[in-house]
């Protein structure tokens, strides 16, 4: 069986790779697609086929999806070019005849009214339309958006948002990667999983960044438009800072809140806690 993943160069393909490794299947086996060629070149080196391979090029993806039989489509992170890199993906897996194609979406997609989900539940209709048979892995937020700021939660004493309550369900990306690995391998696979870990607020993610740094952290709750000044002068490009204030207010909606149970059922075993997340990530490296 051959088993594609593109964007393996990315923080989540690169985990499913191995991920796919660690569950047996020979390296033979795997297609890992990309376009950083540092990174290619350490898939390489674990037996895997790489191939070099940009979404916009679409002749090349028909060359890379040729004798897939699955593929796992990581959707792309340029926002706004995503739909149209994804058709390409989608028809080269379609002239390919692959067996499945898994596609990693956003929480609840088909109803989500966030910027961020726009792109995903047009690239899940035009799945459905090429009629392949498919899975789409509704990823909710990663863990990482907030443990790779516990710098600045520490230095500030506050995590800043605009989500009030609302509860996200997030989860590692070794765990959705995992997760994705294990979808493939599937005989049968779901047709949608709505993935997540245990939710939390942001008011409890500061109280458990405080409790793990041994520091008063608290959540501090902004309006959209404040919360996107203050990305901007934190350097962030003002279009990018309003589409992340604009998923805490989907945050907020519960647009980013799934049940663990289909996360736990692929992993089989409870997600990686939000506690455990920040603890590892607060650990002294080397």
């Amino acid at each position: 069986m051959s088993l594609v993943v593109t964007g393996a160069t990315g923080h989540l393909g690169r985990l499913v790779v191995a991920a796919l490794l660690e569950r047996g299947v020979p390296a033979a086996e795997v297609v890992a697609l990309g376009r950083d060629e540092a990174r290619l070149a350490e898939l390489d080196a674990l037996g895997v086929t790489t191939r070099r391979v940009d979404y916009a090029d679409a002749d090349a993806l028909s060359d890379a999806l040729a004798g897939a039989d699955r593929v796992l489509l990581i959707s792309g992170s340029e926002v706004g070019q995503r739909l149209a890199q994804h058709e390409n993906v989608i028809a080269a897996a379609r002239a390919a005849g692959v067996g499945l194609l898994a596609y990693t979406s956003i929480a609840n997609a088909d109803t989500s009214t966030m910027i961020l989900a726009a792109e995903h539940r047009a690239t899940e209709e035009a799945v459905v339309a090429s009629g392949l048979p498919h899975t789409f892995l509704r990823n909710s937020w990663y863990t990482e958006n907030y443990t790779g700021q516990l710098a600045t939660y520490a230095e500030h004493g506050t995590v800043l948002g605009a989500a009030g309550d609302g509860r996200v369900s997030a989860a590692t990306r070794a765990d959705y990667a995992e997760a994705a690995a294990a979808a493939l391998l599937l005989d049968q696979p779901r047709r949608v999983y709505e993935l997540g870990g245990a939710a939390f607020s942001l008011k409890e993610l500061a109280t458990t960044v405080g409790d793990v740094l041994g520091k008063d952290v608290t959540y501090t709750d902004l309006p959209a438009d404040e919360l996107t000044r203050v990305l901007v002068g934190a350097g962030l490009p003002e279009g990018y800072a309003a589409v992340l204030a604009d998923a805490d207010l989907g945050l907020g909606r519960g647009d980013l809140h799934v049940e663990p149970t289909d996360l736990e059922a692929l992993l089989g075993r409870p997600a990686t806690s939000l506690a455990d997340a920040v603890r590892a990530a607060a650990a002294p490296r080397g």
